[in-house]
Order: structure tokens, then C-alpha cells, then sequence
């Protein structure tokens, strides 16, 4: 791989991985009916509606699934694997691309819910009952997971360990997901 190879590369990941992350965010917090009023949720809502709201007038959602995102995201981790492809030329069949595309959006799922359940875990260590809008967010977005772990799992006096067994599975998702489909 030559030097532009590279930083071509790095530019694709950059700029696609940017724009598949926010649109995933979107598709969740909508998916667990967060507040979006919340000044975080105003922010990822008004760098994706640009792109979303003229889509989802081709495609509506389907109850409360937000089919457009899902488009979308799968549309720009198509474009993002195929020109990472081209720019290193390995030719690849499409319905590749395609399955390729769909596990990657799965593992980044998997990891924003795992990414905020450590940002709720360390909020709440280090500045517990505040009015945190990250902590707000991270909270309404990975309390579908928690709940019915909460359940099951009783607190240890005041050590809650439900985000530590909540982020086990979500590795052992990861690594089922990779012996499924080969890691892609």
C-alpha cells in the first residue's frame, strides 16, 4: 500500500464512519424513544436530518423503526467498504460487500451500546444525581438492556454490577457475531 493508498483510506474511514455513527445514534435513541430534547439529541438530529428527512419520503418507517436510517447506514457501509476496495484494488463480489456491510453495522451497534453504558458508569461515579445530558442520553439509551438485567440481578448493597454483566454479553455478542461470519 503506497502513501495516498493510505491516506486515502484514512479520509473514506473518516468522513463514512462520521456519518454511520450519527446516523446509528439516531436510529437508537429514536428505537429506545429517548428524550430528544436533550441538547445532545438536538445535535446528532440536526447533523442528520439534512440527509434523513428528504429519505424518509421515499422510505417511511415502519412502526417505530426508522427505516430510512436503516437504509442509510447500510447505503453509506456499502459505499465505505467499496471504495476502500477500490482504492486498494480488490475486486469483491457485491452480496460480500453486502453481508460485510450488515455485521459492521451490527458490531457498531454493540459497541455504542457498550460505549454507553461505561460513559453512564463512570457519570455516575464521578459526579452521581447530577443532571448530566450525556449521562441523561447514555442512560435512556441502554435502559432497555438494563431493565430486564435488573431484574435478575440483584444490587450488592449499594454496587449495582448489572453494567459489568450487560457489558459481558454485549462482548460475547461481538465474539458469537465473529464466529458466525468469519471476522470481516
Amino acid at each position: 500500500m503506497n502513501l495516498g493508498q493510505d491516506i486515502g483510506s484514512l479520509l473514506i474511514q473518516f468522513l463514512f464512519s462520521f456519518l454511520i455513527v450519527f446516523v446509528m445514534l439516531r436510529f437508537l435513541l429514536a428505537w429506545v424513544r429517548a428524550d430528544f430534547y436533550n441538547p445532545l439529541s438536538q445535535a446528532i438530529v440536526s447533523i442528520t436530518n439534512p440527509i434523513l428527512v428528504p429519505l424518509r419520503r421515499v422510505i417511511p418507517p415502519i412502526g417505530r423503526i426508522d427505516t430510512a436510517a436503516i437504509v442509510l447506514m447500510l447505503v453509506l457501509q456499502v459505499a465505505e467498504l467499496a471504495l476502500l476496495l477500490a482504492i486498494h484494488g480488490r475486486p469483491t463480489p457485491w452480496a460480500a460487500i453486502l453481508i460485510a456491510s450488515i455485521v459492521q453495522l451490527v458490531r457498531l451497534g454493540v459497541w455504542i451500546f457498550i460505549a454507553a453504558i461505561f460513559v453512564g458508569v463512570i457519570i455516575s461515579w464521578v459526579a452521581p444525581g447530577t443532571r448530566n445530558p450525556v449521562g441523561a442520553l447514555a442512560a435512556s439509551l441502554t435502559e432497555p438492556l438494563m431493565r430486564p438485567l435488573r431484574r435478575v440481578i440483584p444490587p450488592f448493597g449499594m454496587i449495582d454490577i448489572t453494567p459489568m454483566i450487560a457489558i459481558l454479553i454485549l462482548f460475547i455478542a461481538l465474539r458469537v457475531l465473529d464466529h458466525l461470519v468469519g471476522y470481516v
